[in-house]
């Protein structure tokens, strides 16, 4: 008997949406046979396998991730019919870039859908996306968290995957308090997204296995509460869905993928930074909105940023640390951090450039936007020990810390460190609360 025809694939991710589009699309389809996963955004990822435990039956030896730089010689090499591109947060451009490697190889390329990727799940689901990475989504999620929580409802938070460590252990993850992080080996990135979830009383469930994951979460809870990852839809299918824009960053709405697509499919446009932006950048981003998606209502907060001890950072020379991904592939040259120091009076703020680490120097060589501010980089422990060689070796009395988690609890510092906190605010009347209570009443009524 001879052996059935499959398609040959190479799915081009993050780890993240490439796992979750193999698992949901081909795992199981005998149709198709993926040869690899070809890892970029994100170091360290490359020369693993995605395990087979989670591959399934069809690939008992698992699957190779591989850099992606090697995508031709993967498509040469297994005679790969068909290219599918499976990350976020690239400009529209790059994203073609790709695609026309991809085809001057000889494969087809394909962009899998909302309708193919999201799963249904059997409890009402909250999304919150955005048009870009740092726009603001898990301080959004927080606010909405408490305002369900002030209504007596339970949300079970689902995190968009980071899944950076032993991926058959990740496969279902559940953090309920912080020592689960430090049993998990979370990294700074995945820190940065759980810390202030636990702080504020949430579990938080991530992971590989998605479809495990909303099956659990939906047992433990009266709504899931989907925060997004970068500019990416949700793996799970919203019934009331809510995407920021950035009128920090006007035009970026609809220059990034699949940033436009979750404009367009939103319910509720939200400009989150009102407060920090120029009128006119307000209406420009509010503008392009309305003409992508006419349907959807469109509302401003606020972000207001504050730091601990605002006396403790005035005349003084100043580190910031800011959230990693923001000013990395997020595209900011720096965040609400740098923002803090400067109202609170800061004498000057030092470039951590002189001071950095050779891993940490390769990131700024990586993303050469990135202003006198340094990412919160910690994928693995060598970055999280140059973050910490870089930091002490700079020339500055007190270092602002922006990043959302604890950096002073994670690694040993030498200088006295200052929180920059942020929080969304409904600055609007009605405002999103009054969206999420027509939302809830429309559950209730069905």
């Amino acid at each position: 008997m001879s052996t059935p025809y499959r398609t040959r694939v190479v799915i081009m991710g993050a780890a993240g949406r490439d796992f979750h589009n193999f698992n949901v699309v081909y795992r199981d389809d005998p149709a198709f046979e993926v040869v690899a996963f070809t890892a970029a955004q994100i170091p360290g990822i490359a020369g693993r396998r995605y395990p087979a435990v989670l591959a399934g039956k069809l690939y008992p030896q698992g699957i190779a991730i591989e850099p992606e730089a090697a995508l031709e010689a993967l498509i040469r090499a297994h005679e790969v019919e068909q290219v599918v591109f499976a990350y976020s947060d690239l400009a529209h451009a790059e994203v073609m870039h790709r695609a026309s490697r991809a085809l001057a190889a000889g494969a087809d390329f394909a962009l899998l859908g909302p309708q193919r990727t999201m799963i249904a799940a059997g409890k009402p689901v909250i999304a919150v996306s955005a048009v870009r990475t740092g726009c603001g989504k898990s301080p959004v999620s927080r606010w909405i968290s408490r305002e369900l929580r002030l209504r007596g409802l339970r949300a079970a938070v689902v995190r968009h995957p980071m899944p950076y460590g032993d991926l058959a252990r990740q496969s279902v993850q559940r953090f309920d308090t912080r020592a689960d992080l430090a049993r998990a080996a979370c990294t700074v990135e995945e820190r940065e997204e759980y810390e202030p979830h636990l702080a504020a009383g949430n579990i938080v469930y991530a992971g590989v296995d998605y479809v495990s994951i909303i099956e659990q979460a939906g047992q433990e809870s009266d709504l899931i509460l989907w925060d997004g990852g970068n500019n990416d839809f949700p793996f799970v299918r919203p019934d009331l869905h809510i995407v920021l824009v950035d009128p920090l960053r006007p035009g970026h709405e609809t220059a990034y993928h699949p940033g436009e697509t979750v404009l367009r499919m939103a319910d509720v446009v939200l400009v989150a930074k009102a407060d920090a932006a120029e009128p006119g950048a307000v209406q420009q981003v509010i503008a392009n909105a309305r003409r992508a998606n006419p349907h959807a209502a469109i509302l401003r907060g606020s972000m207001p940023v504050r730091l601990d001890d605002a006396a403790a950072v005035r005349g003084l020379r100043v580190l910031v640390v800011e959230d990693g991904p923001t000013v990395t592939h997020g595209g900011m040259p720096h965040g609400a951090g740098y923002v803090a120091a400067l109202q609170a009076g800061a004498a000057a703020i030092v470039d951590p450039r002189a001071s950095a680490a050779p891993e940490i120097a390769a990131v700024y060589a990586q993303y050469p936007h990135i202003g006198p501010v340094l990412p919160a980089m910690g994928y693995s422990p060598a970055q999280l020990e140059a973050l910490r060689q870089t930091i002490n070796a700079a020339r500055a009395d007190v270092v602002v810390a922006a990043t959302p988690i604890d950096l002073a609890a994670l690694i040993d510092l030498e200088k006295p460190v200052v929180r920059a906190r942020y929080e969304f605010a409904d600055s609007e009347t009605p405002g999103l609360a009054a969206e999420l209570d027509r939302f809830l009443g429309a559950h209730a009524a069905g």
